[in-house]
């Protein structure tokens, strides 16, 4: 096993027990670039992206790790690491009498080269460390790794040295704790905050479906363990949730599977750049497209990923990236001085074609060479910037630099102290940028929104349409220009991605059973319940006076019910009305013009005047039932009914009275008719009134009818209608009328034989016959008829009542009148001829 480390360390001791030295094993290992100074700083980077791992038989001594596949942007991180370290050097005013030395590794891209990498950079090169085996490290701080299972594997290894590690790209959350990590630094922001920022994203979009897919890693699995979270509190569903490793082709294939037969349309991918790419080559293989990427600043802006393939995989994916920023002097050492120095290859000679042969030669280190012309899209470069700077902020406080431009030489400067001072820093670099460390070691949260775009040119290029900025207050941190977006397809109109249609509003959400909560069916509200929004969970119950509209997404008022003058049925019962006052009228007026004749003399004219007022009364009063009910409308209507109707009875059973005594008169020895004379007529009348007045009087006084409301019977409208208010009154007039109706029946049809000519209780009875039959057909018809139909029976009631008594009583004297006037004598009406009349 040792020799998997070939930094390890033996303690060994002299046969004579002389003081233990240390002893490294095995063959040192040795960085990639080096550089001597006062204090070292190291480096880890995956320069080669893929290693070929010997087969482990413990039986021998292993082979070496063989790397290839060289990772252009890895590389450009170290050289960036070498710029700013020898920016410090020439500084004046930043460690000025002291220099930073440098020891880069790499690591291939596997944690196993990560364990080789920074036990090399904790004991050196030598192979016996020397007399004592408790000497300190051979850094004072550590730069790296790209990704957050390398980082682990670094900074749980130097951890117990409290060796400070200061990452520029490992963003997992697992890193925040100080209790685990309490050495671990980054310039860049933990994925607590890019996770909830990306679930705050897709529900921006409405995006309610989606699928996930992430690297089988610390990182990949934390980020989407945060995102899942966070898009669960934001009301996004997941259909599916996926995730492989870059050496696990199988379940690359599975994923593809399932993004295939997916319905999601977005796909949120948290993944390192080596799955991505993976992942892509699969997608662009099996002609998997339309598909709408959330990415992550890992791959975002991953220039290795812009293939001709690619683009109708990834066009239009959006995703967070690290704010990108210009170094002065970077590109020109990229491009000029390191190629001049470290490869011995001169610029091409802008005026001529000419390049020297060591460029040439070296395939890769001329592809290299081209990936760095490009430094507009410094993002992580900037990171290792401000991480070199930090250290030498850390040293500078440690070392006392004053004013005078001297460091302290005599402090031994030992790595805990660099933790400690790395806490404190607070500095800006010279792009305007400020640099200091949270309590868990991270840089604020800041990113940029980037689009996948194709340029007239061809070219891709990630557009900025938004930023994220963790510092500013909660309402002000997301910013999104939509408007500037080119969505996959490069077209203009978002894209849709939900399991369900959106609920339009009139309608409610039934999640469906075994599914997730956005998957659902809509269903209208019932009625008199609205939902006014889009995806309603469910209806509202609208007031008392409210009903729900045809569409069921508002609540309007209640149609108000009665029976009005304006409607067809008010206007038919006030013709009738109106006609039977005007029938009254014209019979009153030919009574009193044929006042003396023996006709209306034999018949009593002063009750059939006074009957003809009281019928006159009795049509008026069926008009107190149209039109909208209120206060005093209520307690007229019923007992001007009630008052109108026993006047009216009181008449008739006067004149009922009078024929009965007339016969009586006519007896030998009979003087019955002095007892009820005009006098006692009309005081029989007025009692009868009285007493009708006196139950309408305690009636409105005890309890009284009143407007109401009733919503109970029609949901969608409301009755307006007169509440009885004591039913005990309402039908003690009705009652009463009914009693002296009954009472005048009975005494007319006892009279209706008695010998005369023209004998008005026959008429009398046929009037009463027809009144009680429509009061007792009435009471069955008010009770079941709805609403205003209920009015409308109460005043057919009236007026056929009335129409009977006028028609029964009153027809067959008019006739006489008007077309036999020779029957209109006295003695025609003393003749002992009985005319049989009908009315």
């Amino acid at each position: 096993m040792t020799g998997l480390f070939s930094a390890g360390l033996l303690l060994a001791f002299g046969a004579t027990g002389e003081t233990p030295f240390c002893q490294v094993l095995g063959s040192p290992e040795f960085p990639l670039l080096s550089k001597e100074g006062d204090v070292m700083v190291g480096g880890a980077f995956s320069i080669h992206s893929k290693i070929t791992q010997p087969p482990l038989s413990f039986t021998m001594k292993p082979t070496r790790l063989t790397c290839s596949s060289v990772n252009l942007r890895e590389f450009r991180f170290a050289q960036t690491m070498v710029f700013a370290i020898e920016e410090i050097n020439k500084s004046d005013f930043l460690l000025p009498n002291v220099s930073i030395g440098y020891r880069i590794y790499d690591n291939c891209g596997s944690t196993l080269s990560s364990m080789r990498a920074v036990m090399a950079l904790m004991n050196g090169n030598e192979r016996t460390v020397g007399k004592s085996c408790y000497g300190q490290s051979a850094i004072h701080a550590i730069i790296g790794e790209s990704e957050s299972s390398s980082t682990i594997v670094l900074s749980r290894t130097t951890g117990p040295f409290k060796i400070p590690v200061i990452s520029h790209s490992a963003t997992c959350e697992c890193l925040s704790s100080r209790k685990d990590y309490p050495s671990f630094f980054r310039t860049i922001a933990s994925d607590l905050y890019q996770s909830r920022a990306l679930a705050q994203l897709v529900k921006h979009f409405g995006w309610t479906w989606v699928g996930t897919v992430n690297s089988d890693s610390d990182y990949g699995n934390n980020g989407m363990a945060i995102f899942l979270a966070a898009a669960h509190e934001e009301g996004v569903c997941v259909e599916y949730t996926e995730k492989f490793h870059r050496a696990e082709p199988g379940k690359l294939m599975k994923v593809v599977e399932v993004i295939r037969k997916s319905t999601a349309r977005v796909i949120v991918s948290f993944m390192a750049h080596v799955e991505m790419n993976n992942l892509l080559e699969q997608l662009s293989l099996h002609n998997i497209t339309g598909r709408q990427f959330i990415g992550v600043e890992a791959w975002i802006t991953a220039d290795s990923l812009v293939t001709p393939s690619s683009f109708s995989v990834l066009g239009g994916s959006l995703g967070f990236a690290v704010q990108k920023a210009n170094i002065s002097g970077l590109d020109h050492f990229l491009t000029r001085d390191f190629w001049e120095r470290d490869f011995n290859c001169k610029e091409r000679n802008r005026g001529s074609m000419a390049e020297t042969s060591a460029c040439i030669e070296n395939n890769d280190i001329s592809e290299l060479k081209n990936s760095n012309d490009d430094v507009s899209e410094l993002r992580y470069s900037t990171n290792i910037y401000k991480a070199i700077y930090a250290v030498a902020h850390a040293l500078h406080s440690i070392l006392n630099c004053s004013n005078c431009q001297r460091c302290d030489e005599m402090v031994k400067v030992t790595p805990w102290q660099v933790v400690e001072s790395l806490k404190k820093v607070n500095f800006t670099i010279k792009n305007g940028d400020q640099v200091w460390f949270d309590s868990t070691g991270s840089a604020v949260a800041r990113y940029e929104v980037l689009n996948w775009q194709r340029r007239s040119d061809g070219r891709v290029h990630f557009k900025p349409v938004g930023y994220y900025d963790a510092s500013l207050p909660p309402g002000q941190r997301f910013v999104l220009k939509t408007e500037a977006i080119m969505w996959p397809g490069e077209g203009r109109e978002l894209p849709v991605s939900a399991c369900s249609e959106s609920c339009q509003p009139g309608t409610r959400k039934v999640l469906q059973k075994g599914k997730p909560v956005c998957c659902y069916d809509c269903i209208p509200c019932a009625e008199g319940e609205i939902s006014n929004t889009t995806d309603s969970n469910g209806c509202i119950k609208c007031p008392a006076e409210y009903w729900s509209n045809e569409k069921r997404n508002a609540c309007i008022l209640k149609t108000v019910e009665f029976l009005s003058f304006t409607e067809v049925m008010g206007i038919i019962l006030i013709f009738f009305t109106l006609f039977g006052l005007l029938l009254t009228s014209v019979v009153a007026t030919l009574f009193l013009i044929n006042k003396d004749t023996p006709l209306v003399k034999a018949n009593n004219s002063e009750l059939s005047f006074l009957l003809l007022f009281s019928l006159t009364l009795c049509f008026l009063c069926s008009l107190t039932f149209i039109g909208r009910p209120s206060e005093w409308s209520c307690m007229l209507r019923h007992t001007a009914f009630g008052i109108t109707f026993v006047l009216c009875i009181s008449c008739i059973l006067g004149k009922t009275i009078v024929v009965l005594m007339a016969f009586r008169a006519t007896l030998p020895g009979s003087n019955v008719m002095k007892w009820f004379g005009p006098t006692q007529q009309r005081l029989s009348v007025l009692t009868f009134t009285l007493i009708q007045v006196l139950i309408c009087t305690l009636w409105l006084t005890i309890n009284p009818p009143f407007p109401f409301k009733n919503m109970s019977h029609y949901k969608e409208k409301i009755i307006l209608e007169c509440a009885l208010g004591s039913a005990v009154g309402f039908w003690a007039v009705l009652g009463y009328i009914g009693l002296l109706a009954v009472l005048c029946f009975v005494l007319a049809f006892l009279a209706r034989k008695l010998p005369d000519n023209f004998n008005e209780a026959k008429f009398i009875t046929f009037s009463m016959l027809i009144f009680c039959a429509v009061w007792i057909t009435f009471i069955p018809a008010y009770v079941s008829s709805p609403g205003k139909f209920t009015v409308a029976v109460e005043i057919f009631a009236i007026l056929a009542s009335t129409y009977g008594i006028l028609l029964c009583i009153f027809a067959p004297k008019c006739f006489i009148i008007v077309f036999k006037p020779e029957l209109n004598t006295k003695k025609h009406l003393m003749g002992k001829t009985v005319k049989k009349w009908k009315c």
